[in-house]
Order: C-alpha cells, then sequence, then structure tokens
C-alpha cells in the first residue's frame, strides 16, 4: 500500500494533455509531468517513482511526479492538500493475495473488514473503529452506498483486474462526499486503458472454486470505451457456503478541449447459501442480491469549472431463513437517484467551490417500511408483493474556500443539509483543515469536521423473531478532530495519524440481557486512536535490478468509551472493533520472471459473541473474540503479455471468526492465467 506523494525536484506542469502541436516546444530539455484533474475522485494520477542519470552530473537526479488530490473540494496538488489520503496503486493490487476488493481491502491497517463468506460474499467494510454504514463507498467517484444496509454497499460490479487504484479517505468527509461520509469514504478508481485490447483471466482452486472474466477496450483519438464481465463459483469450506457470482461493467470517456466526460454502468449478482451468516440458531440460510449501477459526470475546462453529475442506483435483496422455503422469506428493492451540481474557481485569492447535491433514496420491501396499499408484485415470484414502502429526499449545498501560501494550506467549507419529506430543520456541518509544510520532506496537518448519517431503512424497520428495529432513531453525528504527520524521502515513507471523535446517536444492535432480542438503540460514544505507516522502496534507491520492490509495516490501535450510563449485555457492531491491527508485506523478486508477495496480518477485536454448540442451539454464553494472525503468500511468473500465479491464503490454516460463529475458511489455494492481445 502507497501513500500519495509530491514532487522534490522543479519541474513545468500541465494541466491536462492538449494534443496540440505546439505543445511539445514548452517541454524541449525539461522535466514535465501531465496531471487531468477530476473533481469527483480523491487522485488524478498514478503514483510512480523514477530514479534517472541527470545529463549534467554523475548523481543521479531523484523525481517524484506531482500529483493533484481532492480530499477537498477543489482541486490540490498533494504537496499542499491539507489531508492524508491513502491509496492502493495498481502495482499493490497486482502483487496482493486477493481476488476480490473486498479482500484487497483488509491489507490496509486503517479498514476494518468482516467477512462472513469468501471473495466478497456479505463483507462489512469500516475505519476507524466506526460500522460497515458509517463509510461512503465509491466507484470512479460516485457514490454507490446503499440506504437499505451497509451489508450491501460493497457488492461492487467490478473485478480485480479491472482496478486502477483504491482510495482511502479516513475520517467525515460530509464536506466532499456527503451524509454517509460519516466515518470515511472508499473510492474505487477503475482502468480504461489508452490503446485498444483483450484480456482474459481463468482461474480456480480449492473447495470447488474456479471462473472466468474477460475485457475489451476500444480506443479512439477522443473517446476511450472499456466492457468487463466474469463469473466465478465456489462449494464453500463448509456445508451450505457455496456462492456463485456474475459481474458486468461498462465506462467510456470523451475528452477534447472544452470537456471530459465520463460515464459507467455496470451489474453484479450472486447467490450464497448463507450458513449462520445472520443468526447461528439457522445454519441452512440463503440470499441472492443483484446490484446494478449507472452513472454519467463531466468536467468543463473554463475558467469557471462547472462539475456535473447524475446516477442510478438499484439494488435487489432476497433472503430465505431456511433455504428452498418461504420461513422467514424477504424481498426488497430499493433506488437510488441522485443529481449533483457542482463549480469551482480559482483566483488570486485561493480557489472556491460550491455547489448543490440532491439524492433521493426508495425502498419497497415485504419487510421495510410503512403499510402501504399501493402494493407492488415481486417480478419472477408468484402471489409475493411488496406490501411496504419508504423514501426520502436529501437535499445539501455545500461551500468551500482554500488559501495557498508559500508553506501553509487553510481550506474552510461547510455542507447544509436537509430532509425534505421528514420536515426536519436544514443543518449545518462545518470543517477546517490545515496543513504546514516546513521543507520538501515534511507535512504536518490538522484537522476538524462536522458529518452526520440518516439512519438505514433496516436500522428503522427490520423486524424478525431476534431483531426489532426503531423508527424513532435520530441521525447520528460526529465531531472529529484530526492530526497527522508524513515523511517522503527517496525509498522511504511513513505518517502518522492520531484522531478523537465523539458521536452523538450512534446507532447499534445491541440486546439489553441474555434472553434479550437485538434492537436499534443509540447512545453516544468516544472512538480514539492512532496509525502508523512506514514502507521501504528498494527499487527506487537501487534501481530496477533490486529485487525488493516494497517492504511495508501498518500499526492501527483503537480504544472506544461510551458516554452514557445504560447498561447492555451485547453490542452486535458498533462495539465490536479492532482495538489493534498490524499489516505487514513483503514484495520481491524471486528469479528473472518469478516474483513473490508474502503479507501478514494481526487482528485483535473488542467484544464477544453469544455461543452455540454443535446442535445450534445457544449456551448462553458470552465468548470473547481472540486475536489471530494470517500470512498469504502470492507467487507469480510474469511476462509483457501473459502471467501465471499461485496464492496461498490462510497459510498455516488458523481457525478465526470475524462474526460470532461464522468460521472463516482454513488455507485456500488458488491458481489462475492472465493474458493480453494484443
Amino acid at each position: 500500500m502507497k501513500k500519495n506523494f509530491y514532487s522534490l525536484t522543479s519541474a513545468i506542469r500541465w494541466k491536462r494533455f492538449s494534443n496540440l502541436n505546439f505543445a511539445t516546444f514548452k517541454s524541449m530539455h525539461k522535466s514535465i509531468s501531465i496531471g487531468v484533474l477530476s473533481i469527483a475522485t480523491l487522485l488524478s494520477a498514478d503514483l510512480k517513482a523514477q530514479v534517472q542519470p541527470d545529463s549534467e552530473s554523475t548523481e543521479l537526479n531523484y523525481q517524484l511526479q506531482d500529483i493533484e488530490v481532492t480530499s477537498e473540494r477543489v482541486p490540490l496538488t498533494f504537496s499542499v492538500a491539507p489531508r492524508l489520503v491513502t491509496v492502493m496503486t495498481k502495482e499493490d493490487v497486482s502483487a496482493a493475495s486477493a481476488q476480490s476488493i473486498n479482500d484487497l481491502l483488509e491489507y490496509a491497517v486503517g479498514v476494518d473488514v468482516r467477512q462472513r463468506g469468501e471473495m466478497g460474499v456479505q463483507s462489512d467494510i469500516s475505519v476507524r473503529g466506526g460500522t460497515f454504514d458509517q463509510i461512503t463507498i465509491l466507484l470512479n467517484g460516485i457514490n454507490i452506498t446503499s440506504p437499505h444496509t451497509g451489508h450491501l454497499s460493497v457488492d461492487f460490479p467490478v473485478s480485480m483486474d479491472e482496478i486502477e487504484r483504491v482510495e482511502v479517505l479516513e475520517g467525515p468527509a460530509a464536506r466532499l462526499f456527503g451524509t454517509s461520509a460519516f466515518n470515511g469514504a472508499i473510492n474505487i478508481v477503475t482502468k480504461c486503458d489508452t490503446s485498444s485490447h483483450v484480456a482474459g483471466h481463468l482461474f480456480g482452486g480449492s473447495y470447488g472454486y474456479g471462473g472466468g472474466e474477460m475485457s475489451a477496450n476500444l480506443t479512439t483519438k477522443k473517446v476511450h470505451q472499456q466492457i468487463s464481465g466474469g463469473f466465478r463459483r465456489a462449494d464453500g469450506d463448509q456445508e451450505n457456503s457455496d456462492f456463485k457470482q456474475t459481474k458486468f461493467f461498462y465506462q467510456g470517456n470523451l475528452s477534447n478541449s472544452s470537456v471530459n466526460v465520463d460515464w459507467q454502468t455496470g451489474v453484479s449478482n450472486q447467490d450464497y447459501g448463507a450458513n449462520t451468516f445472520y443468526s447461528a440458531a439457522y445454519p441452512n440460510q440463503w440470499e441472492s442480491t443483484t446490484k446494478w449501477i449507472t452513472s454519467v459526470k463531466a468536467e468543463t475546462n473554463s475558467r469557471l469549472h462547472f462539475v456535473p453529475a447524475i446516477y442510478w442506483n438499484r439494488s435487489k435483496d432476497h433472503f430465505q431463513l431456511i433455504r428452498d422455503t418461504h420461513k422467514g422469506e424477504n424481498f426488497h428493492q430499493c433506488d437510488v437517484y441522485g443529481v449533483n451540481l457542482g463549480a469551482w474557481i480559482e483566483t488570486k485569492v485561493g480557489k472556491t467551490a460550491f455547489g448543490a447535491e440532491m439524492r433521493s433514496e426508495n425502498i419497497i420491501s415485504t419487510n421495510l417500511g410503512k403499510e402501504t396499499s399501493d402494493s407492488v408484485a415481486v417480478r419472477g415470484v408468484d402471489d409475493i408483493f411488496y406490501t411496504k414502502k419508504d423514501g426520502r429526499d436529501n437535499i445539501s449545498y455545500y461551500a468551500e474556500h482554500t488559501f495557498l501560501l508559500k508553506k501553509w494550506t487553510l481550506s474552510l467549507g461547510a455542507m447544509a443539509h436537509k430532509v425534505t419529506n421528514l420536515n426536519t430543520k436544514m443543518k449545518v456541518y462545518p470543517g477546517v483543515d490545515v496543513a504546514f509544510r516546513p521543507n520538501d520532506y515534511w507535512k504536518i496537518s490538522a484537522s476538524w469536521n462536522m458529518a452526520m448519517r440518516l439512519p438505514t431503512f433496516t436500522d428503522l424497520y427490520y423486524k424478525s423473531p431476534t431483531n426489532e428495529g426503531n423508527v424513532g432513531l435520530k441521525p447520528e453525528e460526529t465531531s472529529a478532530i484530526d492530526f497527522g504527520a508524513r515523511y517522503r524521502n527517496r525509498g522511504v515513507e511513513s505518517s502518522v495519524a492520531l484522531f478523537y471523535h465523539h458521536g452523538k446517536n450512534m446507532i447499534d444492535w445491541v440486546m439489553y440481557s441474555a434472553d434479550d432480542i437485538f434492537h436499534s438503540a443509540a447512545f453516544e460514544l468516544d472512538n480514539k486512536g492512532f496509525e502508523f505507516n512506514a514502507a521501504f522502496l528498494g527499487r527506487e534507491i537501487f534501481g530496477e535490478k533490486c529485487p525488493v520492490r516494497k517492504v511495508s509495516f501498518g500499526y492501527a490501535h483503537i480504544y472506544q468509551e461510551r458516554e452514557d450510563d445504560v447498561e447492555i449485555y451485547k453490542s452486535n457492531y458498533a462495539l465490536e472493533y479492532l482495538r489493534n491491527k498490524i499489516s505487514a508485506s513483503l514484495e520481491t523478486r524471486v528469479v528473472k520472471r518469478l516474483n513473490a508477495t508474502l503479507s501478514l496480518r494481526y487482528q485483535d477485536r473488542n467484544g464477544s459473541y453469544i455461543k452455540y454448540d454443535e446442535n445450534h442451539k445457544s449456551t448462553g454464553m458470552l465468548v470473547d473474540y481472540e486475536p489471530y494472525t494470517l500470512v498469504d503468500l502470492k507467487l507469480s511468473w510474469d511476462a509483457n503479455k501473459w502471467s501465471i500465479y499461485a496464492i496461498a491464503n490462510n497459510l498455516f490454516n488458523v481457525s478465526y471468526y470475524d462474526l460470532g460463529n461464522i468460521p472463516q475458511p482454513g488455507i485456500w489455494l488458488k491458481a489462475g492465467a492472465k493474458f493480453k492481445l494484443p
């Protein structure tokens, strides 16, 4: 995992590639970096370093590319941006011992991924001790977070092979991404290559695992288009843990001197045996989820940059408490429509951004929402109707100004938010970010931000023999202070972050006694901790012949404390955070084309779970989560147009739990081959 950084030597910078003949005159005998900003994404360029001979000296002239980031509403190069962004580059993605985005994120030390199944089958992803509902998930800068439940937010329509990079912004980001960015944001940026080609990927492994993926790119002078699709399946490592996954994704880009337009559409579908996923009393659960996403966004190249975006997301969920029966059966369909009208301008006093967003969230269900007289038939199912529904319209206005000084950056902004059909008053959530740069190698930053999150439809309405929602829940609110420092020099990068978040109306599912059911409740919560990352990049010092590409180490510690006096027996999510996490890796070349990645992950989770016996009966005993250490190994033989690889996940066959009574797989062997034509 790589932290983005900044130029250590001066160079001419072009804001975009114009493809005009006269433009090349400016590059003669100069070092050039080209950056194209997309306001909706956290970063606009890949992270690379190069070591090259200086024509006028025998010494090496080392240069890092200049990079523009949008950790604020306005575009800023990383050297002046006041917030820290963690990036997993395409090299990190390629080297990782993972075959799904969900598995990949487990290697980020500030991210908590609680898996119920392998390969991204029902994962909960959070940052900095928050819950899976307190984070915004974006695909190419477009919000695909589900207001139904965060369980479904990470059903991605793209595969690992389509990823250009993964960006993690930790801490409240409501000023940037709206209300759902309560505790942070994760942005998945996909590839759209500049040359036409066809690529393929075949794979298989233990427990009946197998499948394949294909992609094709068609590029003309101004338009880039890419389409991909794939299928994978497995029998699972235990009874009723089988799954089937299908993905399809299409994206395009049109760029000229006046405007840059990006569009995308995709669908993901997965059917899986949900052994004890939601209740250990029922080992034979089953679920099927489908997600569609469609969006178009643009940015003009005028002095006043207009940045409009429009999107639609739909998710459908079919759940059976006992597989192939109607017992405990639920159907849900959730639609989200959004329009964002933004703009930014640069003046002598800095950069200013402003705009508005409208987001409509709607659900029809057999379980969630208010009773409705105009029921809708569930498509493809006889005699079953959506009898409940609910919806809400969110309107947000935002404004931000950034002052740029020689060694300082100061950014001030706010988001005003209102839920129209709840008759609530408009509330303002401000923020301040500041960075000090004493020299080219150090950056010290601090920020204070407020944010809010609306309860999901599941928080409000879900009802079952073991769960009861609460329609009286108020929006969660947080006030957060963050401090950070980063050092970047040739072959070495490190960072440290400290944070304190005070939350009000924090939502969790809790039991008040041993014989109680889970209730959707709220309380005050203090969340504090720190994170440290360091990496050694051998080839930046010794050149491409160095066998070690990267050695990395990260450690995160979190401590939470409730601020109210209400006693609870058990928390299901909010208080089951990672107290300690270590993530370390070694990426090296063994021989000529044989590369290896050895990864280690240690996790120590707070909280406990009610132990069930082998007959799926509750013992009434609370069992603390045990810390565990996992080791993964990947070997790959990499040529220019093809590669073959072998992966061993959980190399030492460790028994462990991410969620109570849901055992995770032991050692899982996988292998595959990739090719690209021409």
